[in-house]
């Protein structure tokens, strides 16, 4: 097999890695902060006390990385129909932008269950989400930049 054929077997890698790997952090993310949010909620309803509806934007904040991975995708393809491999692109932003959405998970996590044990701080906890949501953003944002630079 040459080496050009080797090439185009992994021309769509960088397509798929952006979009996959963007959503196996949501993910991850949202089944992290899923289970705390659940737990939340049992310890509230074991004390008879309102369990608050608000933990569900802990559960749902790390899907929006997966819309940046597909954004991130959809560029990747734009320049692989013109001959220009970027599988690194796809795959280090993917993993950047999923690592986001997965640490944001964490952060519902422990978000969700301060919540729901005091019934304060949510816009605390939610500044927290923002600045971790904002490293996927730089992620996206200044690869899409680069991969114009480097398409030419």
């Amino acid at each position: 097999m040459d080496q050009a054929a080797v090439l185009v077997q992994f021309k769509d890698l960088g397509v798929a890695a952006a979009l996959g790997l963007s959503a196996l952090g949501s993910a991850l993310g949202i089944g992290t902060a899923g289970m705390a949010a659940v737990g939340a909620w049992k310890k509230c309803y074991a004390q008879n006390r309102m369990a608050p509806f608000l933990l569900i934007v802990f559960i749902g904040a790390p899907l929006s990385q997966t819309i940046y991975g597909m954004i991130l995708m959809n560029k990747i393809a734009e320049v692989v129909a013109k001959g220009v491999f970027l599988s690194s692109v796809g795959i280090f932003g993917g993993a950047a932008i999923g690592m986001s959405a997965f640490f944001q998970g964490k952060i519902g996590a422990g978000g969700a269950d301060a919540l729901a044990e005091t019934g304060k701080g949510f816009t605390n906890y939610l500044i927290a989400l923002g600045i971790i949501e904002t490293v996927a953003l730089f992620v996206m944002v200044f690869l899409l930049g680069k991969i114009d630079v480097l398409a030419g």
